[in-house]
């Protein structure tokens, strides 16, 4: 059977991914983005490319846009990409006849709450790193005493109310007077902020597919290139093996919150300890999506076909090793480790240096690795990709 399928941030990397993916089974996606031109929109595989507002800053206007555009074109299912896209589709969704395969909006403010998802971590019995919570300025005082360097988290990675909305990174303190100036130069919206303790070793992530009660799907991958190179997205990264205790624990975690649909459960592992640490649950499709396509397991796909009630056997199963490589996204983190000083990037002591990080970056050309963007049947994304990164040099 084929569907009618609208996917939304046509600019995202997940887009491009969930595009390829859906339409090499043979569905017809169409793309919509803030930008006249799209990275998923470039896809041999995209039927239409449509503009729409930004949801960030007009999500109203940006709900109207995408309803237009599911009635044009018959859409049977809609996957918005990304945290504003979501916020502001999930207020209105029973204003669209289609298929949105996430929960309701208060499930999915609940999940996307840092603070509360380490709250409740205690239950599925995983570790968290220590913390307190600063919920607003005037409380940056009581910061002091807390042991450096501390990380700075948003409770909420999109933060503000609707009609004013903006994302907000993690930051970095290195020491009290560093932590004072970072959180008063934070906007009121970003609070409540997370202090937490510093966890230095390799992040991972177990990636998930609950649909009604159970797993249809299960993926685990480790990050070994970041941008920013103190954290942040991943640019190379490899399939390793389920922890199938941990995999228990996370799906414990994601039931806590009556998921329903995809959501990659985040963590760091300790290098001094050996114990993961949960950093917090992605409740969307991923940037890193590619890889846990490349390795077997095809999130979109069987996300679409779980909302269009199609019954299959669960996806536990999957290549081990497989390595995806983000390509501009590794060039961006090298010349940031060579324009920048391992102080001025947050880096922890261990990280590698100028040499090693060329060395890798050098070897990952003669590698097995996969390219992300760049696909030889279909190699106009990155054409577009390289232009757009060109432009903004």
């Amino acid at each position: 059977m084929t569907w009618s399928i609208v996917i939304s941030d046509g600019e995202h990397r997940a887009a491009l991914a969930s595009v390829r993916s859906l339409g090499r089974a043979g569905h017809q996606v169409h793309v919509c983005s803030p930008r006249r031109r799209s990275l998923a929109g470039a896809s041999r595989y995209c039927a239409s490319e449509t503009q729409v507002a930004d949801p960030l800053r007009e999500p109203d206007r940006f709900a109207d846009d995408l309803q237009r555009l599911c009635a044009a074109v018959g859409a049977d299912v809609l996957i918005p990409i990304s945290e504003p896209s979501l916020l502001a589709v999930l207020p209105h969704r029973g204003r669209f006849s289609c298929t949105i395969p996430f929960p309701d909006l208060d499930q999915f403010t609940a999940i996307c709450d840092k603070e509360l998802v380490l709250r409740s971590a205690e239950a599925a019995k995983i570790a968290v790193p220590k913390q307190r919570v600063i919920t607003t300025i005037d409380e940056a005082g009581t910061a002091a005493g807390m042991s450096f360097p501390v990380v700075l988290k948003p409770a909420r990675s999109v933060a503000g109310s609707a009609s004013n909305r903006m994302k907000v990174g993690v930051l970095y303190a290195l020491d009290d007077a560093q932590l004072q100036e970072t959180l008063h130069e934070l906007p009121p919206a970003a609070y409540p902020i997370l202090l937490q303790e510093r966890i230095t070793g390799p992040g991972f992530a177990i990636s998930l597919l609950v649909w009604d009660g159970e797993v249809r799907a299960a993926f685990a991958h480790r990050r070994l290139r970041e941008k920013p190179p103190s954290g942040g997205v991943s640019v190379l990264r490899d399939s390793i093996p389920l922890d199938l205790d941990l995999l228990k624990r996370s799906v414990a975690l994601v039931d806590a919150f009556d998921w329903r649909g995809v959501a990659m459960v985040e963590f760091k592992l300790d290098e001094r300890t050996n114990v993961p640490y949960l950093m917090e649950i992605n409740a969307r499709l991923w940037g890193s999506l590619q890889l846990a396509i490349d390795a077997g397991v095809d999130f979109p796909l069987l996300l679409v076909e779980a909302a269009m009630g199609v019954r299959s056997e669960p996806v536990l199963a999957y290549d081990v090793g497989v390595r995806t490589r983000w390509e501009l996204g590794d060039v961006d983190h090298l010349i940031a480790i060579m324009r920048h000083s391992p102080a001025a990037l947050k880096l922890p002591a261990n990280h590698p240096g100028r040499l090693a990080t060329l060395g890798g970056f050098l070897r990952s050309f003669v590698s097995a690795d996969r390219h992300e963007v760049l696909r030889p049947g279909d190699p106009r994304p990155f054409l577009r990709e390289i232009r757009d990164w060109l432009a903004r040099r």
